[in-house]
């Protein structure tokens, strides 16, 4: 039996949950508005004092971003970068000539690997509204060649079962796995639960696990816990699943991460992660001397 299948029960009937260890909630923190790069308003959830990593996953913002704010021209090294968009459109341009547009249910999944400068810019009228994620790389591969993986939101699969509607991301429901090739495993999936509806999500036991909130309320881990509400990020016990009940009269839609912890040091400064201050020392100098990966910064601006 795969560690990831889903297991639904039906709307307004209550299952056991078919775990033997089940996670529940450890610590539930609240996003933290601020801005970034110009003028961007995220909401930011890991990255931060109270919660800076929980291995492998560095950061996740939730942004909120109109036109002329966004994110110009700007470096990484070290980590893979997620971009899922919830609503709107984001353009994207990096000094290698990649170039294009994500919209309302899309993915890109950027791996910076040795280095890549790049500029992220709302492409869509109002509010473009989707998250990033920014999970690590192990220390070999940390100097791999930069790459994408680009998925168009027709592409990802989805799945519709008793009152849980699930897109698979990374990794794998209902024995359906995603394409998307994760240096670093990875799960991550976006459920929408009607009112009265629960879902029972496998996750390998060994792996680091948290939800993030996106809009109604529901009860995660245990079903005598409080309920949960948007704009929290829920740190998972360990364990070998975890269970969701929906007990409002709205839907619930959440998103779920996990991924096997890489036990490396991290050393962080800014867009480089990397696993010591040397390493970081000498990225700052290739980045500032346009070598090493970053050959190509010399003479690159995006364009408008």
């Amino acid at each position: 039996m795969s560690t990831t299948t889903t297991v639904v029960g039906g709307l307004d009937h209550e299952t056991t949950p078919p775990f033997e260890r089940a996670r529940y909630v450890l610590k539930k923190v609240l996003a933290e508005p601020r801005h970034e790069g110009a003028g961007a308003f995220v909401r930011r959830s890991i990255g931060r004092a109270d919660l800076k990593n929980l291995d492998p996953f560095i950061l996740l913002d939730e942004f909120f971003v109109s036109k002329p704010a966004g994110f110009p021209d700007h470096p990484h090294r070290g980590f893979e970068a997620v971009t899922y968009m919830l609503q709107g459109a984001f353009s994207h341009q990096d000094f290698t000539g990649h170039k294009g547009t994500i919209r309302t249910g899309d993915l890109q999944w950027m791996t910076a690997g040795r280095g890549i400068i790049h500029s992220e810019m709302p492409a869509g009228e109002g509010v473009n509204h989707g998250l990033q994620l920014w999970i690590n790389l192990s220390s070999r591969d940390k100097t791999i060649e930069p790459r994408y993986q680009e998925l168009q939101s027709n592409d990802i699969s989805r799945i519709e079962k008793d009152g849980v509607d699930v897109r698979i991301i990374a990794g794998e429901a209902f024995g359906v796995r995603s394409p998307v090739h994760t240096r670093t495993p990875t799960m991550y999936l976006d459920f929408i639960l009607k009112a009265g509806a629960q879902a029972h999500q496998r996750i390998p036991e060994p792996w680091n696990a948290f939800v993030y909130i996106i809009d109604g309320e529901g009860v995660f881990g245990n079903s005598n816990a409080s309920p949960a509400t948007s704009y929290n990020a829920l740190v998972l016990s360990p364990g070998d699943g975890l269970s969701v009940w929906n007990r409002s009269a709205k839907p619930l839609r959440f998103l779920l991460f996990g991924g096997q912890p890489l036990n490396e040091p991290v050393v962080q400064y800014g867009p480089f992660v990397m696993n010591t201050q040397d390493e970081i020392e000498q990225t700052i100098e290739d980045y500032h001397q346009c070598k090493n990966g970053f050959e190509k910064a010399k003479h690159w601006n995006s364009q408008p």
